[in-house]
């Protein structure tokens, strides 16, 4: 009986553990920083911490054929760009929206003012309340994951959810940050009163009539592993001229996806340090440290429209 028992209790060991496992990866979609009304600011520098939102849904300048972020329940969190400073002060519990239609539709009620995007009908988010950042450019990092790989995080602690959700911090590990694991994460990038701007930009060209091109897509994977998507689009007013831009980046290695997407195919790549890969690929971009000047970084990809 003992041994019965043991057997049955191992099975269902190991089917929470597929079924969790399973859960596990970034969402699809990306998520941005913006002001109350969705509305993009240069370079992703803020003029107040206060200033700064939360957005989902598939992003600037993303093609019709975007999807948002997966319907459900999110956790944020907003830290330094090393993922090891928590700066968020309230409990998780409060840092809790849903998603709805690939939107974000209601946000858990507590510290958290919300805004209207008036392009997406969706409700924006507040960062506040969190700390200064230590990191001496101003950058600060914002993570969303899912509720259920929320728990996930913080099992590794030793916490349930219900416990991880009252706490404001769980602690850190190697690949946990407050119980955020980072390949089940989107992030991005913002500044608040710095105006250094440090950015990589990828440019879409026909390889046939050299036009260049808006509405295609990478996926940018920062220093941590945590990755979130980028369209290239026209916002003059922005300096955003045609690129999918990845802006207040951290010092250390990035990578850039770029794959085949909707009506096009990846001829092929030129990469910053010159050399040229054929077809879809990876294109790994270092920041170097203490980068204290304006940094554009380009990638120039060819692609076949379909």
């Amino acid at each position: 009986m003992i041994r019965k028992c043991l057997v049955r209790s191992l099975v269902g060991v190991l089917s929470l553990w597929a079924t969790s496992a399973a859960l596990a990866h970034a969402p699809s979609g990306a998520i941005f920083t913006t002001v109350a009304d969705g509305s993009e600011v240069n370079f992703n520098i803020y003029p107040s911490k206060e200033a700064v939102y939360l957005d989902g849904g598939p992003g600037p300048g993303a093609p019709q054929t975007a999807a948002g972020l997966d319907d459900g329940v999110y956790v944020f969190q907003v830290t330094d760009p090393s993922g090891k400073t928590l700066l968020s002060t309230d409990t998780a519990a409060n840092r809790r929206f849903t998603v709805t239609n690939g939107v974000i539709s209601t946000v858990a009620p507590g510290t958290h003012v919300t805004g209207h995007d008036v392009d997406h009908d969706a409700t924006t988010v507040q960062l506040m309340p969190y700390k200064d950042t230590p990191n001496n450019g101003g950058v600060y990092k914002v993570w969303v994951v899912r509720e259920e790989d929320f728990a996930l995080g913080v099992g590794e602690f030793g916490f349930t959810l219900a416990q991880g959700l009252a706490k404001v911090d769980v602690g850190v590990k190697a690949n946990n940050k407050h119980g955020f694991i980072p390949s089940h994460c989107k992030t991005d990038n913002f500044k608040v009163r710095k105006n250094v701007p440090i950015e990589i930009d990828t440019r879409f060209y026909d390889s046939v009539t050299g036009e260049i091109l808006d509405g295609l897509t990478v996926t940018w994977t920062d220093t941590l592993g945590s990755s979130n998507d980028k369209h290239s689009y026209w916002a003059p007013e922005l300096k955003v001229y045609h690129e999918a831009h990845v802006e207040s980046v951290e010092t250390g290695t990035h990578t850039i996806t770029i794959d085949d997407g909707h009506g096009y195919a990846i001829n092929h790549i030129h990469c910053p340090d010159g050399t040229v890969i054929y077809g879809p690929g990876a294109v790994q971009v270092t920041i170097p440290q203490n980068q204290n000047k304006e940094l554009t970084i380009f990638i120039d990809v060819e692609v076949d429209v379909q």
